[in-house]
């Protein structure tokens, strides 16, 4: 789990198990009062192993530019949280 502090609020990173498989996700909490709010990230895509969905959680966290007034991540636009630069592999 990663955390990033920010001046209304608190992010935490982590990752969760649905059915047979993960969920990766930020955790945006109010500081004053208030619960928290949860927001899937990578949706498209889910995770057998928990340390990767967590690792795709706080790079996601780490990508994050900043918060709304409300709390919702702000991210660059056309951010998917995958590796899209990456070259893909060349066939076999």
């Amino acid at each position: 789990m990663a955390e990033r502090e920010f001046d209304n609020y608190l992010a935490r990173s982590g990752a969760t198990l649905e059915g047979s498989r993960y969920t990766a996700y930020l955790a945006v909490t109010p500081r004053k009062s208030g619960f928290p709010m949860y927001f899937a990230i990578c949706e498209n895509r889910s995770f057998r192993d928990k340390t990767i969905a967590e690792t795709a959680a706080a790079k996601a966290l780490a990508d994050m530019l900043g918060l709304e007034d409300d709390g919702t991540p702000i991210f660059p636009d056309g951010y998917t949280g995958f590796d899209d630069d990456k070259p893909a592999d060349p066939p076999p």
